[in-house]
């Protein structure tokens, strides 16, 4: 039997005792200040709970060195704003049953002190009935200043040197390009919440985001995703049980992103993560989707505050709803409609360009499967005992998805876009020691990235670079395309590339091997891989297998997911009665 020694010899334990106030406070921190983003989101919170119409944020080296927050809220009176930095001081609640009729975001209390107790804090506040404002310095948790200044109505926040006395937390940051897109996602999301209020966010001195503050989500639609986009996209409207009321913005079928990036649900205009709001939007573009896709939804929950709890969470972003299926069923409904009612009929749902030596055109994404099969799925996935792929004898295709092949002790069905990402995957990173195979584009094309795009671009060049793509800047947000890898030569390139880096900045490219030179290929080969939904004919579908039988990991794409299932020929006896 195996022995298990314990982690501290019982002669070394050290007594129980109360941690030392300091020590605490950047516990307490960490659950709510997790990189320059989560600052970001408080502070906006907090001048949104004041009543500010307009906030503006200015970072530095991605937040590490500054973040600033100002507004025009209400202020904060001379004899409260020591007391703002205490623990468990509000100005939200005033006993436990407030709790559960929560109307603000957040507690402005709270968030200076887990603020304070890792960053050095200057706030300057003054309410507009008060003559003059108050400076009041805050480090590491310790009150270092508090004095008269003048300033307008309104708060301004400074936050410096975040983490400098938790030098641990600031190895997990990443960098400054990426961390400032976080920002950028926080600022925008909030912006969407209350299209009447102006937001502005600047890097560097560089301006990144402003919106209008006209009222109409629509126009701040436009400042995030572009004139065109925002056009496209279809409203939402419906009303359901215990008084919610869904508004808000989806795509049509035709415009749809690589990844989830541009989805986002806010309750009581709190911006909040939800898989099962997820999963309701998802159910409804239920075959109206190629397979690997994902929708743009901006989706508004009003209910009353007894409805949802926003006290599950350290940092607010999850809630729990009182009628959880009620609420998913308003969401799929709601969106199902739009699409079914107002989407334009698109000329085709799958990729524009073909992946290489595959001549296939793009079809619509697969039908809707049928009943599942007899055949548990635990006994299904059960694999021969070599570690390698048999010979395989290609019997034809199901749902344009799926080849379905025979082998010698029974039947095996390969995804072929799973299959082909790991045969592209493996003889790009063979080849990698060559000059990569490029393809000159004529003209160079310009692309506008969003600030996650570009961070990504920024973190990942050098190896996009050395794979094919010939890219340089252009100004602001703008980069000039002049060559792309041979085997990504056809269809909307501009697109293609802005697929790989939301690829790369959602983190789902995350291959077995996993450096940063193998996510970068596994982006390239999940956009050019052939795609669920697509024809092949039976040479295809044969020189498909045979290539990735000759691959070192048949069984799993770059990312993980396996590439086929077998069922055993005895488990296909046994479901037809043929045993014995």
């Amino acid at each position: 039997m195996v022995q298990f020694r314990p982690m501290v010899d019982a002669e070394s334990r050290k007594p129980i005792q109360i941690l030392p106030p300091e020590v605490a406070s950047k516990i307490a921190a960490g659950e709510v200040v997790e990189r320059p983003a989560s600052v970001v989101k408080e502070l906006v919170e907090n001048a949104l709970d004041a009543g500010a119409t307009d906030i503006r944020v200015e970072i530095r080296q991605g937040g590490r060195r500054l973040i600033q927050v100002a507004d025009n809220g209400c202020g904060i009176p001379a004899e409260e704003v020591e007391l703002a930095f205490a623990r468990h001081a509000t100005s939200k609640l005033r006993d436990v049953r407030d709790l559960e009729e929560i109307a603000s975001l957040g507690f402005r209390g709270e968030a200076l002190a887990s603020i304070a107790a890792v960053a050095r804090v200057t706030l300057l506040t003054r309410p507009p009935d008060e003559p003059v404002a108050r400076r009041v310095r805050v480090e590491g948790g310790r009150l270092v200043e508090n004095r008269p200044a003048a300033a307008p109505a309104g708060t301004l926040v400074t936050v410096e040197h975040l983490f400098y006395n938790v030098p641990a937390r600031q190895k997990f940051l990443r960098q400054p390009p990426t961390e400032a897109a976080y920002i950028h996602e926080v600022v925008t999301r909030y912006a969407l919440a209350y299209p009447e209020r102006r937001f502005e966010l600047v890097s560097d001195g560089r301006p990144l985001f402003l919106s209008p503050g006209s009222g109409q989500l629509r126009d701040v639609l436009a400042a995030v995703l572009g004139v065109e986009t925002a056009e496209a996209l279809l409203p939402v409207e419906a009303e359901g049980e215990h008084g919610a009321r869904l508004w808000g913005f989806v795509s049509p079928p035709s415009l749809h992103r690589a990844s989830r990036a541009d989805i986002a649900f806010f309750v009581n205009r709190r911006w909040i993560q939800d898989r099962s709001l997820s999963a309701a939007v998802g159910q409804a573009y239920h075959t109206f989707l190629p397979i690997g896709r994902y929708p743009v939804a901006i989706l508004l929950l009003e209910m009353p505050p007894s409805e949802v709890d926003v006290n599950v969470h350290p940092t607010k972003r999850e809630v729990r709803f009182r009628h959880g299926q009620a609420v998913f069923a308003l969401v799929q409904a709601a969106v199902r409609k739009a699409l079914t009612t107002q989407a334009p009929v698109a000329a085709h749902l799958a990729p524009d360009w073909s992946p290489p030596r595959w001549q296939g055109t793009p079809t619509p994404a697969a039908p809707t499967p049928g009943p599942p099969s007899p055949v548990a799925p635990s006994t299904a996935a059960l694999w021969p005992e070599a570690t390698s792929m048999p010979p395989l004898r290609v019997v034809g295709q199901v749902a344009l998805t799926y080849i379905v092949a025979e082998g010698p002790d029974g039947l095996y069905l390969i995804d072929q876009h799973a299959a082909h990402e790991r045969v592209l995957y493996e003889d790009l990173m063979a080849d990698r020691g060559t000059a990569p195979p490029t393809q000159a584009l004529l003209e160079p094309l310009p692309v506008r990235l969003t600030p996650r795009q570009a961070a990504a671009l920024e973190e990942h060049l050098e190896h996009l670079r050395k794979h094919g793509f010939g890219l340089e800047p252009f100004g602001g947000d703008t980069w000039l395309l002049r060559g792309v890898p041979q085997v990504l030569n056809r269809g909307d390139l501009a697109r293609a590339l802005a697929d790989i880096l939301d690829e790369l900045a959602e983190g789902a490219a995350r291959p077995l091997e996993g450096s940063q030179e193998a996510r970068v290929v596994a982006s390239i080969c999940k956009q050019v891989a052939v795609k669920g939904g697509q024809p092949l004919s039976l040479e295809e579908m044969r020189e498909l297998v045979r290539r990735l039988e000759r691959t070192r990991s048949p069984r799993t794409c770059p990312h993980g997911r396996p590439t086929m299932i077998f069922i055993q020929a005895a488990l296909l006896a046994r479901q037809f009665g043929r045993e014995g």
